[in-house]
């Protein structure tokens, strides 16, 4: 049994989801923009609900609503939510985001996405990861898409994604009119290739800001960077 994480303000129950707590998930939670000061976040494929929850301990937002399609990671969400301090503030809807966006008439300030985003190779036999796991379940004109129709007039939509898949994305979202404000692509050491690219967009097309973290300098010696970002949730930071 995957026992539950621990986080400096609240816990996080995983043995029912088939994608559990990773660095990806952390670090959109801690990274994502809020200086707009959003009041309504969305995050779509909550999976356990851990962005949610770190970005109800950052903010102030006074409705924070997650997306879970699959059965049992819904469950968890909903009870990680209830178990927390911010259960107020925090509401998983069972559904797609294509079903979602569809239907719902509410706008948000900021939307976040840890999308799934293996290829066809990688599949396993294992459906609800696989569920969790590939772009196929949630592709990527699917998201920017959603995002755009519910996004709010200043709001702010942030992902984490694979750097390789770093252009496609951005020529998609500009074809929905979203546009780069804030790119931070990531490292697992200073001698290994950039793995990861955090991007915010928005509506309003601008000169946006593009910088680098590192996670290691050397195995478990984090950098000063990636302690200061993750500080307020780890519990060893």
């Amino acid at each position: 049994m995957d026992k539950p994480f621990v986080f400096k303000q609240f816990t996080v129950a995983q043995d029912q989801c088939a994608m559990k707590i990773g660095t990806d998930g952390v670090l959109l939670g801690a990274w994502a923009p809020l200086d707009h000061l959003p009041n309504s976040i969305l995050d779509v494929g909550a999976g356990t609900g851990v962005i949610s929850l770190m970005l109800a301990q950052r903010s102030d937002a006074q409705l924070i609503d997650a997306l879970e399609i699959d059965d049992a990671a819904y469950e968890q969400c909903t009870e990680n939510f209830e178990n927390s301090p911010w259960g107020d503030r925090l509401f998983c809807y069972h559904a797609s985001f294509q079903e979602f966006w569809e239907e719902m008439d509410e706008s948000y300030d900021l939307i976040i996405c840890n999308p799934p985003f293996y290829t066809q190779a990688f599949k396993t036999e294992d459906e609800q990861r696989n569920l969790a796991r590939f772009e196929d379940a949630l592709p990527f004109e699917h998201l920017v898409y959603g995002a755009a129709r519910l996004l709010s007039e200043d709001g702010v939509f942030a992902m984490v994604l694979p750097y390789q898949s770093e252009e496609n994305l951005i020529t998609l979202a500009e074809q929905v009119g979203l546009h780069p404000k804030k790119i931070t692509r990531v490292k697992g050491s200073p001698s290994s290739e950039v793995k990861r690219s955090l991007i915010a967009f928005s509506f309003e097309k601008q000169a946006y800001t593009e910088d680098q973290l590192i996670i290691e300098t050397k195995r478990h010696q984090y950098t000063e960077a990636y302690i200061e970002l993750t500080k307020a949730f780890y519990l060893k930071m």
